[in-house]
């Protein structure tokens, strides 16, 4: 199983990097916010690298198609845009053991950690307990760049209230 958390979602990295790397046959992109989103779930779908199939759905839907036996005999690539996503699926059941952190916009109440990721106090919040729970949390923009120490870049940061 492959999954990245990069809130670009599908673009140049993912359609030319880490889906190839993956060989995936198919992306989900597993949103609350971007299966709601009729016109973004449509031009993510349109965006999709040739031969790969795109499915936007919502997290318990996520949940249900990794236990479907449909998709057992798939290579899919996961691909989430926060890492609360993530760790609901992990909390539903579904064995996560590892997560590339790719992008992660800058906005107003995030800390940018490196140029591609930033994260705001929900966000650390869940990649510690990703951690507690044994998900390898792997910092890299391309799959060539050198691995991280991620819980490093984001155990001191605090956010005042």
């Amino acid at each position: 199983m492959n999954i990245g958390i990069d809130d670009r979602l599908i673009h140049g990295q993912v359609t030319t990097v880490w889906a190839k790397e993956a060989k995936a046959e198919r992306i989900i992109i597993c949103s609350d916010d971007v299966a709601k989103d009729e016109i973004r779930r449509t031009l993510l779908k349109q965006a999709a690298p040739p031969g790969i199939k795109v499915n936007v759905c919502d997290i318990e839907k996520a949940v249900r198609v990794y236990n479907n036996p449909i998709y057992q005999n798939e290579t899919v690539f996961y691909l989430f845009t926060k890492p609360a996503d993530v760790l609901r699926m992990v909390e539903k059941g579904v064995p996560i053991k590892s997560i590339n952190i790719g992008g992660m916009a800058f906005s107003k109440g995030k800390v940018q950690i490196t140029k591609a990721v930033s994260v705001d106090a929900e966000d650390v919040a869940a990649f510690k307990r990703l951690y507690e729970l044994g998900v390898k949390l792997d910092l890299r923009v391309v799959n060539s760049d050198p691995q991280t120490d991620f819980m490093a870049k984001i155990k001191d940061i605090s956010f005042s209230k």
